[in-house]
C-alpha cells in the first residue's frame, strides 16, 4: 500500500509548508499580499497550545498548585526555621472546602501531600519569611482561629468546682476538681479502694503528679462501665479537662504528658466463623 493510499483511508494527507512557500513567491502578487496569504495558510494548520503544561492532566489545578508550592519550597529551604512547637498555628482548608474552592474532584492522600508541603513553609522563620510564601500560605489559610475549634474548658461554678468528662473503651468518667489539700474520692470510695493496683491508681492522678498539682486540689470522681483499666485511663482525661478549667495555661504540659488525647482505641470484634477477632479455628484435613 502506498503513502498517498494510507493517508485517503485515515486522514487527509501531510502538508508540506515548502510547497507552498514556494507557490507563494512564484506568483506576480505583491509582497504584502504573499507574505498575508502565507500566514494564512500556515495558521490554518497550527495548533492550539494549552497555557498549563498541566492541561491534558486529570486534575490541572490541583497539579499546577501543587508543583508552584513545590518551587517555592525548593528556593526557601536553606531558610531558617523555627521549632515545630513554636510554629504559628493555622486552621488550614479541610479537603472537602478545598474540593469546592477548584472544582476538581481530589483524594484525600493527594491533598495531604500539599498540607506537608504547606506545612514546612509555615515552619519558616517569621522574620525572614517571603512575601511569596505568605501569599501562598493564605490562600490555605480559614478564617476561623485556631483556638476557637480546641478542646472546650468547662467554667468553675459557684463553689469553686471545675468539671471534666473523658472516656475510654467502655468506660465513662466525670471528674470534679476544687481547691483544697489533695484528697481524692472515686465513686465514694477512696483511691487505694476503688483501685487496687498501683498503676492504675497512678493512672488516675497523673495530670495532677505531671503538673506538680497533686496537693493543691481535691478530686471527688464518678465512673461506671468497662474494667478498671478502661475507668483509671478515662479517668486521666477527665481529670486533665477539669483542671484546664483552673488553669488553661497547663495545656502544653499536659499535651505533653499525653493526658488531654483520647485513646480511640477499642477491643476489635469477633468475626463469625474465627475463634476470637483474627484467630482462626485449627485446619483439619479430613
Amino acid at each position: 500500500m502506498t503513502k498517498t493510499k494510507l493517508h485517503e483511508g485515515i486522514a487527509a494527507p501531510e502538508i508540506n509548508f515548502d510547497t507552498i512557500d514556494h507557490i507563494r513567491r512564484n506568483t506576480n502578487q505583491p509582497t504584502d499580499v504573499q507574505e498575508l496569504k502565507g500566514e494564512q495558510d500556515k495558521t490554518q494548520y497550527a495548533r492550539v497550545v494549552p497555557e498549563s503544561r498541566s492541561y491534558f492532566t486529570v486534575q490541572p489545578n490541583f497539579t499546577d498548585t501543587l508543583i508552584s508550592f513545590d518551587k517555592i519550597l525548593e528556593n526557601n529551604q536553606k531558610l531558617p526555621v523555627s521549632d515545630p512547637r513554636d510554629a504559628p498555628k493555622v486552621a488550614w482548608l479541610s479537603g472537602r472546602e478545598y474540593k469546592n474552592m477548584i472544582g476538581e474532584k481530589i483524594k484525600n492522600s493527594r491533598y495531604q501531600q500539599m498540607l506537608q508541603v504547606l506545612k514546612r513553609l509555615n515552619q519558616i522563620h517569621p522574620a525572614v519569611m517571603p512575601s511569596e510564601v505568605e501569599k501562598a500560605l493564605d490562600t490555605f489559610k480559614r478564617d476561623t482561629v485556631p483556638e476557637a475549634a480546641s478542646t472546650k474548658i468547662s467554667p468553675i461554678d459557684g463553689f469553686g468546682r471545675s468539671l471534666g468528662v473523658g472516656r475510654r473503651k467502655t468506660s465513662t468518667a466525670r471528674a470534679w476538681l476544687v481547691e483544697g489539700t489533695g484528697e481524692v474520692l472515686v465513686n465514694g470510695k477512696t483511691l487505694s479502694e476503688a483501685f487496687g493496683r498501683i498503676h492504675d491508681r497512678e493512672t488516675v492522678i497523673w495530670p495532677l503528679k505531671a503538673t506538680m498539682r497533686v496537693d493543691k486540689y481535691n478530686l471527688w470522681c464518678r465512673v461506671e462501665g468497662g474494667g478498671t483499666t478502661g475507668q483509671a485511663e478515662s479517668l486521666t482525661l477527665a481529670v486533665a479537662k477539669a483542671l484546664l478549667g483552673h488553669e488553661p495555661a497547663l495545656k502544653p504540659a499536659l499535651r505533653r504528658a499525653g493526658c488531654i488525647t483520647r485513646d480511640p482505641r477499642k477491643v476489635e470484634r469477633k468475626k463469625p466463623g474465627h475463634v476470637k477477632a483474627r484467630k482462626m479455628p485449627a485446619w483439619v484435613k479430613r
